[in-house]
């Protein structure tokens, strides 16, 4: 039987600056209810590749 998408998905963030530098993107995971929030999250989260803090935007997700 197939699984019904319900209100929490987890969704993965990607740097915005590493593409731009020729570095690679980091990414994380979180969870996010579609339902209160259906616009695209946007978070400061650590690169390790640059060393600092950057945006990270949602990605298209499953």
């Amino acid at each position: 039987m197939a699984k019904k998408k319900g209100k929490v998905r987890i969704i993965t963030l990607e740097c915005t600056e590493a593409r731009k530098l020729g570095v690679p993107p980091s990414r994380y995971t979180t969870k996010k209810n579609f339902q209160t929030h259906p616009e695209r999250l946007e978070k400061k989260k650590y690169n390790p590749f640059l060393r600092k803090h950057t945006v990270h935007k949602e990605i298209k997700s499953k």
